[in-house]
Order: structure tokens, then C-alpha cells, then sequence
């Protein structure tokens, strides 16, 4: 008999942590190769972890709602054949571990090299009875903040908890601050102070629902994206009459086609898409005073959940993909969105954000902006409306399929003429719709 170790499998790039959010398998149940062991939430999405090996599991190394590095082994499964725990263990594994330690050996270091000769290197945050995770720990003491400090900042993780974003927000903020007011360690305010705020009282006939972890990271973001950007709204009504038109006439041929149902949003993200590149300082974010230019236009896509929770999944160099790509993408991103099977990476490195905010029957929105990005468009629901038509005999009225674009943009760095010109744009785009084009 081996043992197997099973570790926390690398989840993108920027994602170093997760937590345990329940056991699908007990001490002692057989596990099937590739088959779902636990499940894990990152700040992202949430997402299984499957057995590499086929065997029974004999050991479960952390609990429901304990925060586990990438690389840590999460529980140990027992194969047939021989072999020595050393040798069951899988190659990649080994070196996501390395790499794992690696990283914390370099974060101790750098934390040890800038540490002040009158404050140690190494601070005690085991005192604190509120939980902080390794990476929270780490950073708090590379930036120099006390554990004072640290139990005065607000949590958006579950419980609470003090999550990456949280403390590099705080961070930011603080070395922001104008020189004589950084922030200083201060103890936890009183339960009781001077000024109490406005206290919601239940009289016992009310029903008092619990955020959950999503609903929390969601406040959150918002918060952090009024509290960050300047936001101003561009309008612009457009007629739609000939994507509707050629829509219609065309889907049946298009499913039969290519095997996938042709909705509006593959033919809004593919106009946005071409005025992203009309327009690249839309295609931007910022880093303190500095404006980074995106190489690359990866749209995100804000979907519904059935939950009422919201998620923006990323489809990558969306201008480089044909109509039929972005529908199969579309498709398959919103699908797999809604059956909580999305990938930390695929909700991750979005440029500009699209929201159909029509869907639900509003005809226009004042969108959110999806931080670190400058920009986010709302598109209105479709109507039959009477309008002007001009034409080289003269004008008349009409019915006509028209709906009204919302464009949230950051006035930081983005004025309203580029704000205006670049909605403008998309409308245009969308008006000069050729009726004759082929699938």
C-alpha cells in the first residue's frame, strides 16, 4: 500500500489561498480517479478539487473553513500497489510545494530586510483572537502593520475575515494619506461610542437572511469601486432595427450551422470589441498615478446567477474571435458561470466590462465600474418604438427597434469627450449593420 498526498492545485496566477468550504468524502470512503474530493472557494469562484489516484481516503489535513496555500497538502489518500509516501506523490505536486515554500522564504526575507532596527522583523499576531490567514499575516508584516493596526481593518471574507484585497486596499489608502495624517495604529473602536449609528431593530416579524461569501465579496468590490473611481454616465439611443432584423432571419440557419443558439450578446460584445480598438485609452486601467495600456481587449461579461448573485466571467482577445467564436464563447462562459463550474482564471484579467441590463426589462442603467478597469456598458432592453425615419425623400415616422446604451467611465482619466465618442461609436457600429452578411 502507498499513501497519496492530494495538495491544493495551482488556480491561476494571482490566486494563493483558498478555503475549505466542505468535505465530499469522509476518512475511510473510496475515491475514484478524478472524482471531486472537497470543495474550495477562492476570492474569485468557487471550484472542486478531484483525486489525482484511485484509492481510499485516510486522512483529512485541514477543516471546513480553514485557509489553505497553494501547494499544502489538503488530505492523504492510501493507493494499492507499493510504494513509500515520497514516491505517491505526484510531480507537479512537488513542485507547486517547492514553489509554494519558496514564495514564503522570499516574503520572510523581504519583510526581515525592511523591518526598522528599533521594531523586530517578526511580529506576534497569534494574540488576536480573530483569524488571519498566512498570506494576510505575510503581507501585514512586508508593509509594516501591527497587529493593532491589522484588528482595525474591516473584513469581506467570510465571517469577516481579512482577505489579500482588503489589506492591499488598506494599504493603498494608507500611503495615500497626506504627509502628518498617515494612518497610526489605533485599537478597536468601543461597542459603545459617543455617536452610535443608525441601528436596524427587529421586531420579531422580520426575517433576517445572512450574506453569504459571494453576496459579501460582492459589497465589497462595489464599495471599493464607488469609494475608488470618479463615475460619470454617457447615454446614447441607438437603432437596432437591422441587427434585429438579421438576427431573426438568420438564427435558425446559425444554430443548425454551428451547433449554438445566436443571442444579442455575441453581436454587442463584437462591436464593443472593434470600438476598443477605435478607441485603446478605454482599454485601460490605473495604478495609482499611473495609466497601464491593455495590450490586450478581454471583455468580461456580467451574468446572473440563480441565486441572485452576480459574475463576471472574461472572454479573452475578444477581437480576434469571429461571431461565431464570441456566440460559443458567450454560451459556454454563461453556462458554466450558472452551474458554478468557472475557473479562477476565467473570471480574472477583463479590460472593459459589458452588462444587459435589458434582460430584466430596464431600459437603461448607471453601472458600476469593474475595478481596475475605467469603463462599463449597460445595454437597454430592445423596443418597438415610433420614430423619425430620414430619407433622401423627405421624413416620416415608423415603427423601429431601438434600445439606449449607459457607458460608466472613470472621470480620473477618462474625459466626457472620449467617454462620449467611444458610446457614440458602438452605436454607430451597431446602426450600419450590413443586413446582407453571412454566418
Amino acid at each position: 500500500m502507498a499513501k497519496f498526498e492530494l495538495k491544493l492545485p495551482k488556480m491561476g496566477e494571482s490566486v494563493a489561498e483558498a478555503t475549505v468550504t466542505s468535505w465530499l468524502k469522509e476518512v475511510g470512503d473510496r475515491i475514484e480517479m478524478d472524482e471531486a474530493v472537497l470543495e474550495i472557494a477562492t476570492d474569485k469562484v468557487d471550484s472542486e478539487v478531484p483525486s489525482e489516484v484511485e484509492g481510499v481516503l485516510v486522512e483529512q489535513c485541514f477543516g471546513v473553513d480553514d485557509v489553505v496555500q497553494v501547494g499544502q497538502t489538503i488530505a492523504v489518500i492510501e493507493t494499492e500497489g507499493e510504494g513509500t509516501e515520497e514516491t505517491a506523490r505526484s510531480e507537479g505536486g512537488e513542485e507547486v510545494s517547492q514553489e509554494a515554500v519558496s514564495e514564503v522564504e522570499k516574503t520572510v526575507e523581504t519583510a526581515r530586510a525592511t523591518a526598522s532596527p528599533e521594531e523586530p522583523a517578526t511580529v506576534d499576531f497569534s494574540a488576536s483572537e480573530r483569524f488571519y490567514s498566512p498570506l494576510v499575516r505575510n503581507i501585514a508584516r512586508e508593509e509594516g502593520v501591527s497587529p493593532e493596526e491589522l484588528e482595525s481593518i474591516p473584513g469581506s471574507g467570510k465571517d469577516g475575515r481579512v482577505t489579500k484585497n482588503d489589506m492591499l486596499s488598506y494599504i493603498e489608502n494608507r500611503e495615500a494619506a497626506p504627509a502628518g495624517k498617515k494612518a497610526v495604529p489605533q485599537k478597536p473602536a468601543p461597542a459603545v461610542s459617543p455617536v452610535a449609528a443608525p441601528v436596524s431593530v427587529n421586531t420579531g416579524e422580520d426575517e433576517i437572511i445572512e450574506m453569504d461569501r459571494m453576496r459579501k465579496l460582492i459589497s465589497h468590490h462595489m464599495i471599493h469601486s464607488v469609494q475608488t473611481s470618479a463615475h460619470v454616465q454617457s447615454f446614447v439611443e441607438v437603432d437596432v432595427t437591422n441587427v434585429v432584423n438579421w438576427r431573426n432571419r438568420t438564427k435558425a440557419a446559425f444554430e443548425k450551422q454551428e451547433g449554438e443558439k445566436l443571442t444579442f450578446t455575441p453581436i454587442f460584445m463584437e462591436v464593443v470589441a472593434r470600438a476598443l480598438r477605435d478607441y485603446p485609452m478605454m482599454n485601460i486601467s490605473v495604478d495609482g498615478e499611473r495609466i497601464i495600456k491593455k495590450k490586450n481587449i478581454n471583455l468580461g461579461m456580467a451574468t446572473a446567477l440563480s441565486n441572485g448573485n452576480l459574475i463576471v466571467p472574461v472572454i479573452r482577445n475578444a477581437d480576434q474571435l469571429n461571431l461565431v467564436g464570441l456566440a460559443r464563447q458567450v454560451n459556454d462562459l454563461a453556462r458554466r458561470a450558472r452551474e458554478n463550474k468557472l475557473k479562477p482564471d476565467e473570471v480574472q484579467d477583463g479590460t472593459y466590462t459589458v452588462t444587459n441590463v435589458g434582460t430584466f426589462g430596464s431600459i437603461m442603467g448607471t453601472p458600476i465600474i469593474n475595478q481596475p478597469q475605467v469603463g462599463i456598458l449597460a445595454l437597454g432592453a430592445i423596443r418597438k418604438v415610433p420614430a423619425v425615419i430620414e430619407t433622401p425623400e423627405g421624413d416620416f415616422i415608423g415603427i423601429r427597434h431601438r434600445m439606449f446604451l449607459s457607458h460608466s467611465y472613470d472621470h480620473r482619466v477618462v474625459d466626457g469627450a472620449l467617454g462620449g465618442m467611444f458610446v457614440k461609436r458602438v452605436a454607430e457600429y451597431l446602426e450600419a449593420w450590413d443586413t446582407d452578411r453571412t454566418i
